[in-house]
């Protein structure tokens, strides 16, 4: 069952008129700041702990929501507190939740979370719920899958769920960008060939292709390669170097260079408030694709933030 119930009129005419659905993770950031990071078996004072709102699919989705786009968000969380704050935080957002599942076969995904005063971090991800999101369920929502403008998913679900959402997108007409994060080695080719837009960046280009990525060149090769395997668009993002992208008809890899800026949080974790730079530039593509922006928006500097949960 939905997590939101039986919806009102007013609240299903919203989601019949959600221009941008994503299927995706929902993950809970539990995050210890310490001086430094602990030695096997060992155990250190932190200085600061916070809750935060994570997972690509959702942040991806608020970043879209936020630029205006009427979103909807299909995930499945925890029939627990963590989850119950989650649909909370995508309400606050604007989010449709009709598709937004609980569960009480798997907690929350979470992920755990200790950064030292040099920035460097261990992490523990349980995906719990994310992993249980499945077909049926995305039957269910097929009905606003199909009316969509764009459809975005990930792998923080399993495969075969976000293979079936990029099935019901491309057999209504709509227009489909998948992030294959993280990165499977032997991806099913099908993802190819249902992608409108391939979106990934250089480690995940090189685990696809099995090709070096170390330069705007070479991600030019690996775009060549995926987009020889069906994708009508492939990007491919570089950090600090932009990116670079090519499609069927403009077959030649263009790069793409951003502006310098000073990275606060390459991560997510660092600082609660703040999305992950390339969920947020994925957003931000979303919804340009979904022509409510333009795609000019790819190579924005600033960041939208997701609110902590404290």
């Amino acid at each position: 069952m939905a997590a939101s119930g039986e919806p009102g009129r007013q609240w299903q005419e919203k989601v019949a008129a959600a221009l941008v659905v994503v299927v995706g993770s929902c993950m809970t950031d539990l995050v210890s700041l310490t001086s430094r990071l602990p030695k096997t078996g060992e155990t250190i004072h932190g200085h600061k702990f916070f809750i935060g709102f994570g997972g690509k699919g959702a942040n991806q989705c608020v970043q879209a929501a936020r630029l205006g786009a009427k979103t909807s968000m299909v995930c499945k969380v925890g029939k627990d507190s963590f989850g119950n704050d989650y649909i909370e935080n995508l309400k606050q957002n604007d989010i449709s939740t009709e598709f937004t599942y609980q569960t009480k076969d798997a907690a929350t995904g979470t992920a755990s979370i200790i950064v030292s005063n040099e920035g460097q971090n261990i992490i523990v991800i349980v995906a719990g719920a994310n992993l249980l999101l499945n077909t049926e369920d995305l039957r269910e929502a097929a009905s606003t899958i199909s009316r969509a403008k764009v459809m975005i998913c990930q792998l923080e679900v399993t495969p075969a769920a976000s293979l079936e959402a990029l099935r019901i997108a491309h057999s209504s007409g709509v227009k489909t960008l998948f992030n294959p994060a993280p990165a499977i080695a032997d991806l099913d080719p099908q993802f190819y060939t249902l992608s409108d837009v391939f979106c990934c960046n250089e480690s995940e280009a090189e685990i696809l292709t099995s090709l070096e990525v170390g330069s705007p060149s070479d991600a030019g090769k690996a775009a060549l390669v995926l987009m020889e395997r069906g994708c009508r668009v492939v990007i491919i993002t570089l950090g600090a170097e932009g990116c670079v992208m090519l499609s069927q008809t403009e077959p030649v890899p263009k790069h793409i260079p951003t502006e310098n800026v000073k990275a606060v949080d390459t991560t997510n974790e660092f600082s609660p408030p703040r999305m992950h730079a390339l969920d947020g530039m994925k957003g931000l593509l979303t919804f340009g694709v979904s022509g409510e922006g333009i795609l000019g928006t790819l190579c924005a500097s600033h960041l939208i933030t997701q609110h902590p949960a404290s």
